[in-house]
């Protein structure tokens, strides 16, 4: 059965369009002239029956449903990019892996240890790409991932590589001169993390205290975005140390009470059913492990 998808020529022509919301500034970036373009776009709206813009004397304007389309078709031309330089990438090879990480534990404690694993297996090729959240393997291109959660993800396989002991960190300003405690800290401005929404109210209860406003406070999806506003003294921060050990060494940040407390939820290597065999990943699993069983076993001896 054909498929009812326009010509890629169009939806490029359309995408740099809506982007510059001008067609004389698409035919210059796409090297073609204002009337290609006019024509590209005008064949797309025939062919989806709807106006995608709005002509008038001072230019052209999205209408909504071309606004609408725009962003789609922006995600879907980045995904087939992104698909076709992989492609180019692997020159007809299957050693190049592609791993979804949540962005901090990826940054701050994968990638310095990526050399490592270059250096024992150094014909397969590691890609990283950011992923804060669960998704259906299926609609991606990844062969596994590192998330932050309880494992139970269907159609896949987990292991736990570590824990997450935060403690609470903020300028040494906010600190003040002595060590706080769990009340003193209670009464400063909480900075909350987006996917742990609960964790100042575990933290607090490991204390045995309740505290009314556990998750009021300003929220960030990363913990970079957390240990920034810390430095910029909007607040207290949770954050695991191990994240944020430069900031910790260059005196950025401080701990002001050396209390923490273990999540039930842990880093967790996923591997979805459908790679299950993948020897390439296998190596790599085996490494990943393995390096967070040092790493600790490190920590424990401090």
């Amino acid at each position: 059965m054909r498929r009812k998808i326009p010509s890629t020529t169009a939806l490029v022509g359309f995408e740099a369009a809506a982007r510059h919301q001008s067609f004389t500034k698409a035919a210059e970036e796409l090297s073609l002239t204002q009337s290609a373009i006019c024509r590209q776009i005008n064949g797309l709206e025939e062919f989806l029956g709807v106006k995608l813009f709005r002509r008038g004397r001072q230019g052209v304007h999205l209408t909504p449903a071309g606004l609408h389309y725009s962003r789609q078709v922006s995600a879907r031309l980045n995904e087939l990019e992104r698909d076709t330089l992989a492609a180019m990438g692997k020159h007809g090879t299957n050693n190049i892996l592609e791993l979804a990480v949540v962005p901090t534990f990826g940054t701050r404690w994968l990638l310095p240890r990526l050399a490592d694993f270059r250096e024992q297996h150094p014909d397969i090729t590691v890609n990283l790409t950011n992923r804060t959240r669960p998704f259906l393997f299926a609609d991606t291109r990844f062969d596994a991932a590192i998330y932050f959660g309880d494992g139970q993800w269907p159609g896949t396989s987990a292991v736990a590589l570590m824990h997450e002991e935060p403690v609470p960190v903020c300028h040494p300003d906010l600190a003040g001169d002595g060590e706080l405690d769990g009340e003193a800290i209670a009464r400063l401005p909480l900075l909350q993390q987006t996917t742990r929404p609960y964790m100042w109210r575990a933290w607090f209860d490991s204390l045995g205290l309740k505290v009314d406003r556990d998750m009021a406070g300003p929220r960030y999806e990363l913990f970079t975005m957390l240990a920034e506003a810390a430095i910029q003294k909007m607040g207290v921060a949770l954050i695991p140390p191990f994240l944020i050990t430069k900031e910790l060494d260059s005196g950025q940040l401080v701990i002001p009470f050396r209390h923490s407390f273990r999540s039930n939820d842990a880093y967790q290597f996923v591997v979805p059913d459908s790679q299950r065999g993948n020897e390439t990943l296998a190596h790599f699993q085996i490494w990943l492990v393995e390096e967070a069983r040092r790493f600790q076993t490190a920590e424990a001896g401090r």
